[in-house]
């Protein structure tokens, strides 16, 4: 059992594998409640029940998956996922497929650069980056064992499509915001000073709290070369929130950073079908590109 105190007060407290919210003025605990998507959760919205009583749409933690990535070579990239995860690591999402085929067809961007994936999930990404001859991809989700394990075993197994040498891309467990030391210290010593070329975030956009942690580990991390980038790729698969999902772009040109869009596809169907809300938005997968602006770039 793990108990984290916000700052708003509110005590989250895990057991295994589900989590409890309680405020001071409550003597009892609230489940947080499932969102309408089997297994997600919303951190503002509680459920009027005690303890023991489960919300009408809960759904029972899942087993372990594995999801298939098709390259252009014809090459098939497993990837095995978490079961219920609170961190969303227990689906490939389209942001990953996308920023994938990005690569494939912007090879330059990523051959002999150096990558580092924030929330990974099952790591697709890095995978491909390194495929496609990254310098070195360091692949990172919240410092979880279970994640960071299964990160490791997608690694492994794509091993044979990998170019020599076969550490260049590693898993590591990292929390948006904090010190990047230890993703840092996979780069060689000028790279450690430097920072990264390409930094990936696939589909996290929906975590609005997280949005300032996450500018702030652009601007620790990212590189001052003037082709550096952070490719963010998302969808809005809670259409009702897409301006808050977007926001995320405005804060980040309040840091000082330009922001372009370089990437729209429309899918044929949902990632998840049955779910409420526009479903032209829930097609829709954008990809953006976040940069220093000139006069911060040193070379």
């Amino acid at each position: 059992m793990s108990i984290k105190q916000p700052n708003e007060m509110k005590i989250h407290i895990q057991i295994g594998q589900l989590r409890y919210l309680a405020t001071p003025h409550q003597n009892f605990l609230l489940p947080i409640k499932y969102h309408f998507r089997s297994n997600t959760m919303d951190d503002e919205e509680q459920l009027d029940v005690g303890m023991f009583e489960e919300p009408a749409d809960f759904a029972p933690p899942k087993p372990p998956t594995v999801a298939y990535h098709e390259m252009k070579s014809g090459h098939k990239v497993p990837i095995h996922l978490v079961g219920f995860n609170l961190r969303e690591g227990h689906y490939l999402w389209n942001g990953a497929r996308y920023i994938s085929n990005w690569f494939e067809d912007n090879v330059s961007s990523i051959k002999d650069k150096t990558v580092f994936e924030l929330g990974a999930g099952g790591g697709l990404p890095s995978i491909v980056a390194a495929i496609l001859g990254a310098k070195k991809a360091v692949c990172t989700d919240y410092p979880d064992r279970e994640l960071i394990e299964f990160i490791e075993k997608n690694i492994a197994e794509s091993s044979t499509l990998i170019p020599e040498p076969k550490d260049r891309v590693v898993a590591e467990g990292y929390e948006w915001g904090q010190s990047p030391k230890p993703v840092l210290a996979h780069l060689d010593e000028q790279g450690r000073s430097d920072g990264f070329d390409v930094l990936v975030l696939a589909d996290l956009l929906f975590k609005h709290p997280q949005h300032e942690n996450m500018i702030r580990t652009i601007e620790m991390t990212l590189s001052k070369k003037r082709d550096s980038k952070a490719l963010v790729f998302f969808t809005s698969y809670r259409p009702w929130l897409q301006q808050a999902d977007l926001a995320f772009f405005d804060r980040a040109r309040d840091h000082g950073f330009k922001v372009e869009k370089i990437f729209e596809h429309r899918l044929e169907k949902p990632m998840f079908e049955n779910d409420p809300g526009d479903l032209d938005v829930q097609k829709l997968c954008t990809g953006w590109e976040i940069k220093w602006p000139e006069e911060k770039c040193s070379a």
